[in-house]
This record gives C-alpha cells, structure tokens and sequence, in this order.
C-alpha cells in the first residue's frame, strides 16, 4: 500500500519524530534512586522541624536535603516517564507517612521516669513531635509541586525529543518549586516559629529562590546524571 501524502502525512512524520522515550523500570537504577528519594526526604522533614536564621535569612534546617528529592524527581521524570514518577511520588509519601507512625509510637511509649529518661522524652518530644504536621505540609507540598514538574518535563519532552533537556529541567523545576513552597510554608510556618508576615515573606522567597537556585545550577549534574543512566537502560526508547 503506498504511504499516506498530502496534509495528512506530517501529523504522522511530526508525531514519530517527537515522540518521548521512556525506559522501563526494570532495572536496579530506579529502585536506587526510589530509595534515596525517600531517605532525602523523611530526613528533610525532620530538619524542617527546626527554624534556622542566617543572617536574616530564614529558613529551617531541611532546606540543604530538599532540593536533592526535587532533583532525583526530574531524573526519574525524565527517564521513565510521568507515571513512573508519579508512582514514585506516591510511595516516597507512603514510606514518609509510616515514619511519621513511627516517631508518634515512639513517643507514645512508656520511658524511664528517672531524669535522664524524661530528658530524653522531652528531647523527642521536641525534636520529632511536630515532624507530623511537617509530613502534612510537605505530603500536600511535594505532591502538588512534584506532579507538576514531572508533568511538565515530560510536556515539553513531547515536543522537543531528546533535544533541549536543559530548558525542560529548568522550566519544571521553576513551575514545580513555587508551587511546593508556597504550599509547605503556609502549613509549616507555625510549626518551625515563624508568627508574623514579615518572617513568612522571608520564609517563602528564601525557600523558592534557594531551591530554584539549586536546581538550576545542578542542571549540568542533573543531564549528566540523566545521560549516564540512559545509555545503561537497555528499555530505553525501544
């Protein structure tokens, strides 16, 4: 049969053309990668319990880890595809929720009543107390603002291919961070000290400039990252 021509045929030329490729997740990269994600960010949320002041920069004391998951989430992204970072989204908050569980039985238990026994109580207390309602800020967050970065990458990898990855790394990254900080400091504020607008001004502009930052100047890093792995992906693009 002689192949189609006339308007109807680049539609189908653009479409092959374009279309992304996506690696499989069969192999022991993504488990790796699945695996620190969820270290990076149950870590986070327990420095993010702890308000930091530099200077008069206000932050809290998970803002060195965070953007590493973010990062991690445009590799996978990218790599495999969107529902694979959305299931890999999902299971970082699963694993983030049941350390949450964790840390409140912990505390829940019966300790020592001798003074080195309520030192440590309190001490936990303090320390991994409030960590729930950062899980809930950072559950609402990372979810809403890791869905849209992956989305968008893989938008834009649709019409691009395999070509501009820098733009789409730095595109999402910028779309997904506000929208993750935004989020996170308006339910963690409270949690970490911050009682007035001017320190939750502070807070939020610090957090998404910070993390922006990181992202874009890891972007080499990041396509590097992306490069090495693609090429030992036997799935990827077939």
């Amino acid at each position: 049969m002689p192949s189609p021509s006339g308007p109807d045929a680049l539609p189908v030329a653009n479409s092959a053309r374009t279309a992304p490729k996506f690696a499989s997740i069969g192999s022991p990269y993504f488990g790796i990668m699945l695996a620190f994600m969820a270290v990076v960010l149950i870590l986070s949320n327990i420095g993010a319990s702890k308000g930091v002041a530099i200077g008069p920069i206000i932050t809290d004391g998970g803002f060195f880890l965070f953007p590493l998951a973010y990062i991690l989430g445009d590799v996978i992204s990218e790599v495999y595809g969107f529902k694979v970072a959305r299931k890999a989204i999902v299971t970082t908050f699963a694993l983030s929720v049941f350390a949450s569980v964790c840390y409140w039985v912990i505390i829940a238990l019966p300790g020592f009543d001798d003074e080195f026994g309520t030192s440590k109580q309190a001490a936990l207390e303090g320390a991994l107390g409030p960590v729930p309602q950062i899980v809930l800020a950072s559950l609402l967050a990372f979810l809403a603002g890791q869905t849209i970065n992956s989305w968008i990458l893989v938008k834009m990898k649709a019409r691009s291919g395999e070509k501009s990855l820098w733009a789409r790394l730095m595109g999402s990254s910028g779309a997904g961070e506000f929208v993750d900080t935004l989020i996170f400091c308006s339910i963690a504020a409270s949690v970490i000290g911050i009682t007035d607008f001017g320190m939750f001004l502070n807070y939020v502009v610090v957090g998404f400039v910070y993390k922006t930052l990181v992202e874009f100047l890891f972007v080499p890093v990041t396509s590097l990252v992306i490069g090495w792995i693609k090429k030992r992906e036997t799935s990827y693009g077939v």
